[in-house]
């Protein structure tokens, strides 16, 4: 039985403890016994533990890697070069986990529970060019006979010196640790803890991952949820397989194809949306197609429209997302030039972004940018700076039965030449090839259905996501003879549909 964070108890009168008292209280615990490995912004989390005292009780062994070559001859060489990612945190702790497991005997320390803390970071640069960022993990035991759990996280520094982008490395590290051994069991507290003596403006943390049997019951795409819920990040990524991604390992240097929606649940209009947009997005001179990250974003604004985020309802619409193969952006971005410029953090190439002509009219309404001193000009400055193509997809207008499109959807005059300006330019550009007969399709009414119990809603999804719903009796959906599993894998399904479309 999955649980959700919210069924975890969380306690509200929690005393937060100073990096020197966390570090203390593990020191003076005799079972905690483990080792640190530190690559870049010094020794910062191992130095709280032997400056809180007692550490010759917890620290087994300290190191620091800083040359290459040695970090290559204890960790291996990294495909890509990189030393300050994921990959490189996942073997330095397992390097060092089974290190402490061959030398440090069970038979010599029967009641030990030990644990390989490791990060690998990098500090902002002389120039700034460079923001701060690195990897934190640890692999622990909660008893000395259980088999060890593992956290990985990765935060982005905001700090404009590199030494107090050290000290910040030192207190995550110390809360990271603490966490695991005393918070485990409740993670939502284990995820707040984390910025204990923190706060955003220091950093910010876009991705966790738990593992392991004490961390059976967690969903960790609900982990990636609370990180922007709680505002510790504006977006987190999670690839088909429910992993949390880094962004700049799912982004970086890639030509970013986005669609934002409800996806409650994906319904037959989607899935052409996103096909004849990619279809026409591969055609454009600047996108290598075999280079594209197609991205199926939903914001928090979405996800809580009827109020507080029902976190089972994110999960049955990342369970469709997922089961047809892609990959889920969930983001605090209301505004689309936010969303663009979080996009060129990572990119420079081509993106594109599709919608339909309703949510255009919406994107050039004034009244959206207010805050900025340049209005709707700076907005649009950031939104079209960065290579940026709008697909627009046509919306039929129920009333009228006039049919939107980049040539009718009616602009307010006083921004038309800014409009005209982006068509001719082709900036925005329609999708000509879609499907006529999908265009009265709405998730809202597909959602209504099923709640109902009605089957108007089958007509409206793809073949592959009424399966999905129904084997998962998914968006309250439970049949009195739910169907068994399907023989059709549905991401293969929702490929060949994306494919023909093409």
């Amino acid at each position: 039985m999955i649980q959700t964070l919210t069924d975890l108890v969380v306690d509200l009168e929690r005393v937060i403890l100073s990096a020197k008292q966390k570090a203390l209280r593990i020191n003076l615990n005799q079972d905690l016994y483990g080792t640190f490995a530190e690559i870049g912004a010094g020794q910062e989390v191992v130095r709280h533990f032997f400056r809180a005292g007692g550490a010759s009780g917890t620290i087994a062994k300290a190191i620091s890697a800083y040359d290459k070559d040695f970090s290559d001859a204890i960790y291996g060489k990294e495909a890509k070069g990189r030393y300050v990612c994921e990959a490189r945190i996942d073997k330095m702790l397992e390097h060092e986990y089974n290190l402490i497991e061959e030398r440090i005997t069970r038979k010599d320390h029967p009641t030990k529970q030990y644990f390989a803390f490791a990060n690998t970071v990098a500090t902002i640069n002389y120039h700034k060019t460079i923001q701060g960022h690195g990897w934190f993990g640890i692999k622990f035991q909660t008893g000395a006979d259980k088999p060890a759990n593992t956290i990985v996280l990765h935060a982005r520094f905001h700090e404009q010196d590199a030494l107090l982008q050290q000290m910040t490395t030192g207190v995550l590290g110390v809360n990271l640790i603490y966490g695991a051994f005393y918070f485990y069991k409740r993670p939502k507290e284990l995820l707040q803890s984390l910025y204990d003596n923190l706060d955003r403006d220091q950093l910010e943390i876009d991705m966790i991952q738990m593992n392991g049997p004490d961390f059976d019951g967690v969903d960790n795409r609900l982990l990636s949820l609370q990180l922007v819920k709680q505002g510790m990040t504006d977006a987190v990524i999670f690839s088909p397989d429910g992993r949390n991604r880094q962004a700049a390992d799912v982004l970086y240097k890639k030509n970013i194809l986005a669609i934002r929606g409800s996806f409650r649940p994906v319904t037959k209009v989607n899935i052409d949306m996103i096909a004849k947009g990619l279809a026409m997005f591969k055609e454009e001179t600047k996108v290598d197609p075999d280079n594209i990250q197609v991205l199926f974003e939903i914001t928090l604004n979405n996800l809580s429209a009827e109020g507080d985020i029902d976190e089972q309802d994110f999960l049955d619409r990342a369970d469709v997302l997922c089961s047809i193969g892609q990959t889920v952006l969930i983001s605090n971005y209301q505004k689309y030039y936010k969303l663009v410029e979080f996009f060129s953090r990572h990119t420079k190439k081509r993106m594109g972004v599709i919608m339909g002509a309703a949510t255009l009219v919406e994107i050039f309404n004034e009244r959206y940018y207010r805050n900025l001193n340049g209005g709707i000009l700076e907005a649009f400055g950031i939104l079209f700076s960065r290579d940026l193509k709008i697909l627009l997809y046509p919306w039929k207008d129920d009333a009228s039965e006039e049919l939107w499109t980049s040539t009718t959807t009616p602009i307010h005059p006083r921004l038309q030449p800014l409009y005209d300006y982006l068509v001719f330019n082709k900036r925005i550009a329609d999708i000509s090839e879609y499907d006529p007969e999908v265009l009265s399709i709405f998730s809202r009414q597909a959602l209504e259905s099923i709640k109902q119990g009605g089957e108007e809603w089958i007509d409206m999804v793809p073949d592959f996501v009424d399966r999905i719903i129904k084997e998962k009796c998914l968006f309250g959906f439970c049949g009195v003879n739910k169907p068994g599993a399907s023989e059709v894998d549905p991401a293969e399904a929702a490929a060949r549909a994306i494919e023909q479309k093409n």
